[in-house]
């Protein structure tokens, strides 16, 4: 069987660095980035991409509908 892995795209224009995705992700994969978009905010990214399991919190919470949460097939070696 397929092991299946998560994975999420933040609009960083829309993303406005509520928090609130950080908060809600069971996994601890979303922080905010020191850089800055150019509204001026510091936007949400993975952190560690390897430990998404695609729950979609972080998309359910998010104000702005600025996250998007995909189920990728994990390649195994």
């Amino acid at each position: 069987m397929a092991k299946v892995r998560g994975a999420i795209v933040v609009d960083t224009e829309k993303c406005k660095g509520c928090g609130l995705c950080v908060v809600a992700c069971p996994t601890k994969v979303i922080s905010l980035a020191k850089e800055v978009n150019s509204k001026g905010y510091n936007y949400a990214y993975m952190a560690n991409p390897e430990s998404c399991v695609g729950c979609t919190s972080c998309g359910l919470v998010c104000p702005d509908s600025a996250i998007t949460v995909y189920k990728v097939k994990a390649v195994e070696a």
